[in-house]
């Protein structure tokens, strides 16, 4: 085969237009992996029904207890011929007092004699008005307080769910690998646990989680205090075995840090773009800490309402290689590239 004098230099310059290509999409094939565009991480319309639909059908399971609480409160309370007679009644104390609008935390400062008082003034301000409807009044008003009780719990909830959504992933994807791991319970003064044979709902109990991938032994743990910052962090990864996990204390071990992320489950579009940009202040203030402690600390961020200008300036971090990683909780194929991540470090 014959070589003509200009093919070095089209060979020349085809391997700079490689080297160039390269360059330029370096940070998009590296850190983006499996997000090619900003539109990959924005939540869709039926993506947030179903959120909406699922979050109701939970409150409305939780809220069962409540319901059978009242009608109990009922069938006892309409043995009463008179509001001033519901005092009288022990097996609706707690429910009365419950109406009544005390905190239940607030009981532990009251005698039972205050407890008495409180019910007479909460049966003549609210209950006699009522007239013969007061068996009902009282229900009502009892009903209304749980309510604002289950709400506040499940605001909690949403964040629980999203750990819990994270975590059966995570072991999906380490069951498809053949995987073992020992496991950490939120229960309190629990020990380091093995993988169990049948893991149903362990995602519902699970604090942290370490496994061993050739020689290196890491550690995954959720909403530890991270002391640069005085703040929790959602998603924590240590290079550590659980003995050196030390109850959480490895976070004082600077050196040992090899990701932060933060995990937004709010289903509300309203309210995303809040929630991202304080994910975004702590773990641009963890970047700044550890760099200057020369840890190539590692950043990722996964949320559930992803709207349009949130997703452009995540995808814009990812490309820029600031955010590691990101994705979005709808999403599960996003979430086993993400758990696929993890289990890589």
């Amino acid at each position: 085969m014959q070589i003509s004098e200009n093919q070095p230099t089209c060979l020349v310059m085809a391997l700079f237009d490689i080297i160039e290509y390269i360059k330029e999409t370096k940070s998009e094939r590296n850190v983006t992996m499996f997000i090619t565009s900003h539109t990959d991480l924005i939540t869709s319309k039926q993506e947030t029904r179903t959120c909406f639909i699922n979050f109701a059908l939970e409150k409305n399971r939780r809220s069962k207890p409540f319901i059978e609480s009242a009608k109990a409160f009922r069938h006892f309370a309409s043995q009463a011929k008179k509001p001033s007679d519901l005092v009288n009644i022990s097996e609706i104390r707690e429910p009365l007092l419950t109406a009544s609008g005390l905190p239940e935390k607030s009981l532990k400062y009251f005698t039972d004699e205050d407890k008495i008082i409180a019910i007479q003034e909460f049966i003549k301000s609210f209950l006699e008005p009522a007239g013969d409807e007061f068996v009902e009044e009282a229900v009502y008003r009892y009903l209304l307080i749980k309510g604002d009780t289950l709400g506040g719990n499940m605001r909690n909830t949403i964040g629980e769910f999203a750990e819990q959504k994270l975590i059966r992933s995570l072991l999906s994807v380490m069951s498809g690998m053949g995987m073992e791991y020992y496991w950490l319970s939120t229960e309190k003064d629990s020990s380091w646990q093995e993988k169990p044979i049948d893991d149903y709902e362990i995602e519902n109990a699970m604090k942290a989680i370490s496994w061993t991938n050739g020689k290196r032994k890491r550690t995954f743990a959720f909403n530890l205090k991270i002391p640069v910052i005085n703040k929790n962090i959602d998603l924590c990864l240590f290079n550590c075995s659980p003995e050196q996990f030390a109850g959480g204390k490895i976070v004082n071990d600077e050196k040992r840090a090899i990701m932060f992320g933060e995990l937004k489950g709010g289903i509300d579009p309203a309210g995303a773009d809040g929630h991202w940009k304080t994910a975004n202040a702590d773990l641009e203030k963890l970047r700044t800490f550890y760099t200057s402690k020369k840890v190539n600390l590692k950043t990722s961020f996964i949320g559930v309402a992803i709207e349009n200008n949130m997703a452009q300036e995540i995808f814009d971090q990812l490309k820029s290689e600031k955010l590691s990683i990101a994705a979005n909780l709808t999403k599960p194929e996003q979430m086993y590239e993400f758990s696929k991540w993890v289990l890589a470090l």
